[in-house]
Formats: structure tokens, sequence, C-alpha cells
């Protein structure tokens, strides 16, 4: 009865966890976190845009690392179309001694990052909207005021090789919502290092 018992409050807390985390058509969770400046960035910071390319990510992910400079041409290529990056690290300092603040602000120093680049100390942002690895993508459309996942992913088809890329999912995904229409797909698999967390 016992082993019924807690498989069973296992399986509700398996339900609820599941269900908190985002699909395309979901509302976004508002998140208000520390820039590497020292600021406080929030999602409604973003309600002139047009839609936020939110990407999770950190500093020592080989893949992560992989996909730095298509973030920020990402960032370059659409921030006057109304669709800024904000990336935030999700990491657990304690398990990822790299990915302190400090560390965030040197790599962001040494790559120039055009866009935020936010800590998620807490780690309830990432929790909240279902990210699995970094680097992960969550494309933002402005819906009247309120921001909508769109798409769900990965930023293209080729992790560790720019130049042999085929398919641009962020890209592909953005020119579907300039068309007036949903993107196709709307969420891929991504492909990078598991979310660092002591839970």
């Amino acid at each position: 009865m016992k082993t019924i018992l807690l498989t069973f409050a296992g399986f509700l807390m398996f339900t609820v966890f599941a269900d908190a985390q985002l699909k395309p058509g979901d509302r976004a969770v508002e998140f208000n976190l520390k820039n590497i400046d020292g600021k406080m960035v929030s999602l409604s910071d973003y309600s002139d845009q047009k839609g936020v390319i939110v990407v999770f990510t950190c500093n020592p992910c080989p893949f992560a690392k992989a996909y730095e400079n298509r973030i920020i041409q990402l960032h370059n290529n659409f921030l006057e179309k109304g669709y800024p990056v904000v990336a935030i690290n999700p990491n657990d300092e304690e398990i990822s001694p790299e990915d302190t603040f400090e560390k965030m602000k040197e790599r962001a120093g040494e790559k120039n990052f055009p866009f935020p680049y936010l800590k998620d100390e807490t780690q309830a942002v990432y929790k909240a909207y279902g990210a699995t690895r970094t680097p992960h993508i969550y494309l933002l459309q402005n819906d009247r005021g309120t921001f909508r996942v769109v798409y769900i992913g990965a930023i293209d088809d080729n992790a560790m090789d720019s130049a042999a890329v085929i398919q641009r999912y962020v890209e592909d995904a953005i020119a579907s919502l300039e068309a007036g229409a949903k993107p196709d797909p709307e969420f891929t698999k991504a492909i990078g290092c598991t979310i660092k967390t002591k839970d």
C-alpha cells in the first residue's frame, strides 16, 4: 500500500511538473532577472517589440559555445525587425562554477554580446518554461500585449557546424510570423548540455 501511495504521489508530482512546461500557443511566463550590467530585465520591458527570442544558454557547454556566434547573428539580424534576443543562464553555479555571475560578465565581454545575459539565480524561470538544454530556444510573439510561445527547440539543424546548416528553425519561424502564418515546425528537439541543477 505504501509503495502504491508513493508511486501515485510521484505520478502527481510529475504531472504537475509536466503541466508547468510551456507549449506552443501558451502564454509566456514573465521574468525579472539581473543582467550582467547589474540592471533588472523583465519580459514586459519588451512590450514594444513584435516578439522576443529567449535563449537559455550558459558559458562552458560546447554546444552553447558553438552557437554563440549564431545567437549574436540572430540578435543583429532580427533586432530591427522587432525580435531581439534575451539570453538567460539557468545553471546552478555550485554545480557549474563556470556559470557564476562574474564568469558570465567575462564571457559576455569576450564575445561582445549585444543582448542582455541574465542570471536565473533561483532557477525558477527555466523550470517554468520547461527548458532542459543549453541552448534551448523559446520564440515569443507579442499578441496585442501578451507574449505567447510560438516556437520551442533548436536554433537550426546542425549544432557543431554552422556551415552545414540546412534548416534554420528560428529564422524560418520568424519568417512565418512575418507572413502571418504559424511556424512549421513549432517544436524541435533542443540539442545541448543538460541544465545543471541541485534538484
